[in-house]
């Protein structure tokens, strides 16, 4: 496993490998969840690469980027044991170099949901998939179903810019009690780690008050904020979503593909989850 900091020795290590291929995206603390992808990404792929990089600029200004967890070490013997071929690690000032002003904007899709909570999140996102696209010129790129919104951001990013990477989706990897792995979770104190799979089995109730023929979306976003509410240490609920599976448009009626969201807040942490619906 060869682990590069340069951009240039990296675009040339890609260039240079067989292919096809594969890249997963990512921002280090790898889990379970980041493995899957890693695992797929080996399965289908002469050559295997995995960004690590913590992306300033879809933080906003009170995330704090400093308490984003990092282990370098743990990652590097995890993706060693894995079977990937390349990593790139690279300084803030590679990927953003002094003068660096140039954005991707996706559009509305860039405003809703997390969008929404977090402005200017998903310009950050697209920014720096374009540079990871750019960079490594992947056959295929791997992102997890438990980040649904960046899924569709990226599709439409390279549909738009006519990049020739297929996105690969892999479906959320989640802990017993339902909970979504997330690097974000090892925060959670044992209190709000037992309430946090409220969130997901919330989700699951839209999805049976659907299947029991009931389309009407703002009926099963009730039952999610019921069985959310029903929660005392959930503090904020920031949204709740029935949405179009591809453009993210609130819906009326859920006849075709949906995704079913939300987000809480439990203490300084934010609980994301989706489930598809129909």
């Amino acid at each position: 496993m060869r682990v590069i900091e340069k951009t240039n020795e990296m675009s040339l290590a890609c260039r240079q490998s067989g292919g096809p291929l594969g890249l997963v995206p990512t921002m280090g603390a790898l889990h379970a969840g980041h493995l899957s992808l890693v695992d797929r990404g080996r399965a289908d792929n002469e050559t295997l690469a995995v960004s690590i990089f913590v992306n300033p600029i879809q933080f906003g200004p009170d995330e704090d980027l400093t308490k984003y967890p990092r282990n370098l070490d743990a990652d590097l013997e995890l993706l060693t044991q894995h079977g990937v071929d390349l990593v790139y690690v690279p300084d803030v000032s590679e990927v953003y170099p002094d003068g660096f002003s140039t954005w991707v904007d996706i559009g509305p899709m860039a405003d809703r949901l997390e969008g929404l909570e977090r402005p200017g999140h998903f310009r950050g996102v697209a920014t720096v998939v374009s540079k990871l696209f750019n960079i490594t010129r992947p056959d295929r790129a791997y992102f997890g179903q438990k980040d649904g919104q960046q899924t569709l951001v990226g599709k439409k990013l390279v549909r738009d810019l006519d990049i020739g990477t297929e996105i690969v989706v892999c479906p959320t990897v989640r802990e017993d009690d339902g909970l979504a792995i997330s690097s974000r979770n090892v925060m959670l104190d044992p209190a709000h780690r037992l309430a946090a799979a409220t969130v997901y089995w919330a989700l699951i109730q839209a999805r049976e008050v659907w299947a029991g023929g009931d389309l009407d979306a703002h009926r099963l976003r009730i039952a999610v904020r019921d069985l959310l509410e029903s929660e005392p240490l959930f503090q904020v609920i920031d949204y709740v979503s029935v949405a179009d599976a591809e453009t993210l448009e609130e819906l009326d009626f859920v006849e075709g593909p949906a995704m079913g969201s939300t987000a809480v807040r439990l203490g300084n942490i934010r609980i994301l989850d989706n489930v598809i619906i129909g």
